[in-house]
């Protein structure tokens, strides 16, 4: 292999010849966690930032933790203060989540943390560490749920500049891309409110759109839809060979297969929830266009010809229908059960079509932004592969 003039070879890889291979116990000090009793009430609710894993993975910085341990709990346990800028590393069943602490405070068993040493910018080893989840999960072991050791953390190898100031110059690269992420977070969780807003008032009939005036009426689904349970059939594994149709059940789309059922456009709803939580806690109508298969954990809904489908499928995501649901070894929505659901709904279809429309819109611009999103993230991707192993070189201030 010709190496580039430059760069060296090493066990990673090429890298570099300013660049260097050490271990992540060279870069920080390496802190695990604790959890204080839990029936011991002073242990608990005190000044004491307490993280657990679940509260790692959907932001970069931290400074606010769902419990708090008192510094009696911090004594009593296993549990270490952490400094503002640690970086705390889930190392337990979720392995590799990873976030920066704002403001001191500690953690469960759950993780690794790393106080980040003075020659390396935590930022930077924030990101670097993103690079080698897939080697921790290598080191992981445990029955009952998968777990990396500090000691096999401490001597994962990763590649680093020697230079602090490239470190940072890669830290700021992708923290501008992150930043433009979380704008766009942003604009899609308002996005979704102001339409969770307007499906509230419009969904009612709280508020009529201009032009419209007559009186709503209250109608049972199965009158104003078709139910083509009797066309959707489960596939055996051989029959699951990946292709482009889209293969759906309770959780929308769970695969693509070579075979479709149907190629229309309907409306599918959970029959299978596999536990009440499920239902309480996800949509449960799913819009479907194009070909696609439908196994027997959904019901397949179709609008009869003098009601628009979907208005229907607007007022189901809308719709509370937990008291339908028939609990058991699995919860369902029964065929029996979908014909007690009823909606509210204008009179005419040209105000149901109106209605749609208005949502229908909503929901594009929320896609396309988390289209934009996407690429984003393609495109920080291409750029940790590529910055993080020296591929690309950045300026120096």
């Amino acid at each position: 292999m010709d190496i580039p003039q430059g760069y060296k070879q090493t066990e990673l890889g090429i890298i570099p010849e300013d660049w260097e291979v050490k271990p992540i116990g060279d870069l920080g000090r390496i802190v695990g966690g604790g959890t204080p009793s839990t029936s011991i009430s002073q242990y608990w609710n005190g000044g004491i930032a307490w993280y657990t894993p679940a509260e790692i993975g959907d932001s970069k910085y931290l400074s606010y933790s769902l419990k708090t341990i008192s510094k009696l709990g911090l004594h009593a346990s296993s549990a270490c203060l952490l400094p503002p800028g640690t970086i705390l590393l889930t190392t337990r069943a979720s392995i590799g989540l990873s976030a920066i602490l704002q403001k001191a405070g500690t953690t469960n068993q759950g993780f690794q943390s790393v106080i980040v040493y003075d020659s390396y910018d935590n930022e930077f080893v924030y990101y670097l560490l993103q690079q080698y989840i897939d080697v921790m999960y290598s080191l992981a072991s445990g029955s009952t749920f998968l777990e990396i050791s500090k000691k096999k953390l401490s001597l994962i190898n990763v590649a680093c500049p020697v230079n602090r100031s490239e470190q940072q110059a890669i830290a700021e690269a992708l923290s501008d891309i992150d930043g433009l992420i979380a704008a766009l977070d942003k604009k899609i969780a308002k996005k979704r409110l102001i339409k969770q807003g307007a499906m509230q008032q419009l969904l009612t009939g709280k508020k009529r759109l201009p032009g419209f005036s007559d009186p709503w009426v209250e109608r049972k689904l199965m009158t104003i839809c078709d139910v083509l349970d009797n066309k959707r059939v489960p596939l055996n594994e051989e029959q699951r060979k990946k292709g482009i149709y889209p293969y759906c059940g309770a959780n929308g789309v769970v695969d693509y297969i070579d075979q479709y059922i149907f190629e229309e456009d309907l409306i599918l709803i959970a029959e299978d929830g596999g536990n009440f939580d499920q239902f309480e806690t996800r949509p449960i109508s799913y819009w479907m266009s194009g070909k696609y298969w439908v196994n027997n954990h959904a019901h397949v809904l179709k609008a009869k010809s003098d009601y628009n489908q979907k208005y229907i499928f607007y007022q189901l995501e809308h719709k509370d229908i937990t008291d339908y649901i028939v609990s058991g070894t699995r919860t369902k929505l029964t065929r029996n059960q979908l014909d007690r659901i009823e909606i509210v709904l204008p009179n005419f279809q040209s105000e149901q079509q109106a209605i749609a429309t208005i949502l229908s819109d909503m929901d594009k611009e929320i896609a396309d932004l988390e289209a934009q999103r996407d690429k984003y993230y393609l495109l920080k991707s291409g750029m940790m592969q590529k910055l993080l192993t020296g591929q690309i070189r950045l300026k120096i201030k």
